[in-house]
C-alpha cells in the first residue's frame, strides 16, 4: 500500500512540474508573440507629421486615387473604403459599394461611416490635407500626396513607403526601376529636340497653361519638354490664358488635360480648343497637340500604373 501511495504522489508531483513548465512556455510565447507584434510597425514620416503604421493592415481606407492605383498594381487585398466620384474609369471595380465603403468623396468624408469601418490606416493626399486630425483621432493616418515642385523623389518616396507597410519592397523596387530606366531614355530624345511644349488644361472653353514645378510640371521638370514660355506663374489652378496667348507663345507641341472627360461632362476640348487661333500654331500644323489621358493626368497622378503612363504619353510624343 505504501508503494502505491509513494508512485501516486511521485506522479502527481511530475504533473504539476509538468504543468508549470507549459504554462511558463505559453507565458514566454505570449511574450514573444507580443514583441513580435509590437515590432511589426513602420514609422511614415509624413508632410502633415510621423504616425506608427501596423505592418500589413487588414483594413485599409483610402481617399487617394494615385495610392489605390499603386496598391491595386501590387495587388493588396486589404482597401476596405474608397472615396467615391469620379474615380478613373480603370480603376472602376473599387465603385462597388457592396465590397468597398462607401466613405464620402475626395472633399467631404463621410467620417460617421469611416468611424463605424474601425479601419487599420487611413491614407490621404491634399484635399483631406485639413481633416488631418479629425482622421487621426478614428485611426492611424498618412498623407501620401505628391509634391509636383519634386515630382519624382516624392513619388518614390510614396511607393517606398507603401512598399514596406505592405511587405512589397521588391516589387516597388522593380517597377521603379522600370520607369526610372523609361525616363533617361525620353530625356535623352528631349536633350537634343529643339521643340517647345505647352502644357494647358481645358475646361468648359477656359483654358489655363501650367509650367515647370507646377501640377503638371513634370513634362518639362522630369522629362526634359523645354518650355514654350518660361514665364508661366506656377499655381494649382494654373495661370488662366487666351486663345491669343497660345498663337503668341507658338508652341511646337501642346500638352492637353481635357478636365471636362475627367469629371464626365459632355463639353470636349478638342472642340473649343482647336479654333481658328490655335491651327495657326506650330503644334495644330506638326499634328501635335496631345490629349493626355485625364485619369492619369488629372485624377490619379503619383501610382505606379498612373506615373508609366504618363511615360508612355510623352515617349510617344517623341
Amino acid at each position: 500500500m505504501k508503494k502505491w501511495i509513494t508512485a501516486i504522489l511521485v506522479l502527481m508531483m511530475f504533473a504539476v512540474l509538468a504543468a508549470c513548465g507549459a504554462e511558463e512556455e505559453a507565458t514566454d510565447s505570449q511574450t514573444a508573440e507580443a514583441q513580435t507584434t509590437e515590432a511589426e510597425t513602420v514609422t511614415v514620416k509624413h508632410e502633415l507629421g510621423e504616425t506608427e503604421v501596423a505592418k500589413n493592415p487588414e483594413k485599409v481606407v483610402v481617399f487617394d486615387f494615385g495610392i489605390l492605383d499603386t496598391l491595386d498594381q501590387l495587388g493588396v487585398e486589404s482597401v476596405a473604403g474608397v472615396a467615391q466620384g469620379n474615380i478613373p474609369t480603370y480603376l472602376e471595380q473599387y465603385e462597388d459599394t457592396e465590397k468597398y465603403e462607401n466613405i464620402g468623396t475626395l472633399k467631404e468624408a463621410d467620417f460617421e461611416a469611416i468611424h463605424a469601418m474601425d479601419p487599420d490606416l487611413i491614407i490621404i493626399s491634399g484635399r483631406q490635407a485639413e481633416m488631418y486630425n479629425e482622421f487621426s483621432d478614428i485611426a492611424p493616418t498618412i498623407h501620401l500626396g505628391v509634391d509636383t515642385t519634386d515630382y519624382m523623389n516624392s513619388f518614390t518616396t510614396n511607393m517606398e513607403t507603401v512598399g514596406e507597410i505592405f511587405g512589397k519592397e521588391a516589387e516597388v523596387e522593380e517597377e521603379l526601376a522600370a520607369i526610372n530606366e523609361q525616363i533617361e531614355g525620353i530625356k535623352a530624345k528631349t536633350a537634343t529636340s529643339d521643340e517647345k511644349g505647352l502644357i494647358v488644361l481645358a475646361n468648359e472653353g477656359k483654358v489655363s497653361a501650367y509650367g515647370a514645378a507646377s501640377r503638371f510640371g513634370i513634362i518639362h521638370d522630369v522629362f526634359g519638354v523645354k518650355q514654350a514660355d518660361e514665364g508661366i506663374e506656377a499655381s494649382t489652378h494654373g495661370q488662366s490664358i487666351t486663345y491669343e496667348y497660345i498663337l503668341d507663345t507658338n508652341p511646337d507641341m501642346m500638352f492637353v488635360v481635357d478636365r471636362n472627360a475627367a469629371v464626365g461632362n459632355d463639353a470636349s476640348a478638342k472642340d473649343s480648343l482647336e479654333n481658328e487661333l490655335v491651327q495657326k500654331t506650330n503644334a495644330y500644323q506638326n499634328d501635335k497637340i496631345i490629349y493626355l489621358d485625364p485619369d492619369y493626368w488629372y485624377l490619379s497622378g503619383g501610382g505606379l500604373q498612373s506615373v508609366s503612363e504618363m511615360v508612355n504619353a510623352i515617349e510617344s510624343a517623341f
